[in-house]
Formats: structure tokens, C-alpha cells, sequence
């Protein structure tokens, strides 16, 4: 029987210092990626408003109570206190109350359409189609009127 002059190397045999460092890799590597696409998720401004400050996912209960505290948009107060005032008088002293509040604010104009649809919309639930029918005029490019006919259609 003859005996080789190359030694063996012995059966479970970790590897260099090579082997160890990419098994540490593949352990911690996941891990690491893992929580950093997470924690980018966090800070991204997912509510498309422009907005300067960054919150954080661990900022939510503290944006829930501020978010409390703070009045609404300019343009969702004109809707809604719109709205409150339809209910009280005809859409044509409604849609004038709009025309002065965008042409005092120039900023609402893009949000007039929107509000004028809603107003239409309403419009119909409280008078019928063809009386609020009756009450469209070209306030916001006629907004109103085509609020009146999706919410007759």
C-alpha cells in the first residue's frame, strides 16, 4: 500500500479568512438592504404635496395629531362652506359667492372646476337636474354644468 506525499486536508474544513467574510456578507448583506429600502420608504413624501419637511414612519402619530389641529386647505374650506351655503340658498347666488372668492384669490382658480362640479353634483340632489339645470353659467368654464350632467347621467 502506498501513502501519498500530498497531505489531506481534514472534512469540514471552514476555509481562509476569504470564506468567512463572504459568509458574513451573505448574512448581514440582506439584512442591511432590507432595512435601508425600508427606512427610504419611510422618508419618501408619498402625499404629493410639495412640501420641505420629511416625515418619518415613526412621525405618524405625531402628524395624526397635528394634522387635527391644522385648518384645512383654502380651497376645501371654500368647498365646504359652499356646500353649507347651497343648502341655504339657490346655486346661482352659490356659483357668484365662488366667482368672488377666486377672483379675490387667485390661487383657488385651479381648484374652481372641482368645486363647481361638486357644487353641481349637489346641485341635483337638492333641486333636480333640470332646475339646477337652470342655474349653470359659465363660472369656472362651465364646471357646474358638466357637475349637473355626470350626476343626472
Amino acid at each position: 500500500m502506498k501513502h501519498s506525499t500530498i497531505p489531506q486536508t481534514r472534512r469540514g474544513h471552514r476555509g481562509g479568512p476569504a470564506r468567512r467574510i463572504g459568509r458574513t456578507l451573505a448574512l448581514v448583506l440582506p439584512v442591511v438592504l432590507v432595512l435601508s429600502g425600508t427606512l427610504a420608504v419611510t422618508r419618501v413624501n408619498w402625499t404629493g404635496s410639495p412640501s420641505s419637511s420629511v416625515l418619518a414612519a415613526s412621525d405618524v402619530s405625531v402628524a395624526e395629531v397635528s394634522s387635527k389641529a391644522v385648518s384645512h386647505a383654502p380651497q376645501d374650506v371654500l368647498r365646504d362652506r359652499l356646500m353649507s351655503e347651497l343648502q341655504e340658498k339657490d346655486p346661482g347666488v352659490v356659483l357668484t359667492h365662488l366667482q368672488q372668492a377666486v377672483n379675490g384669490h387667485p390661487s383657488l382658480a385651479r381648484h374652481c372646476s372641482s368645486i363647481a362640479r361638486a357644487l353641481g353634483k349637489a346641485a341635483v340632489r337638492i333641486y333636480g337636474a333640470p332646475r339646477a339645470q337652470s342655474y349653470a353659467r359659465p363660472v369656472c368654464d362651465t364646471a357646474f354644468a358638466s357637475g349637473v350632467l355626470a350626476a343626472h347621467s
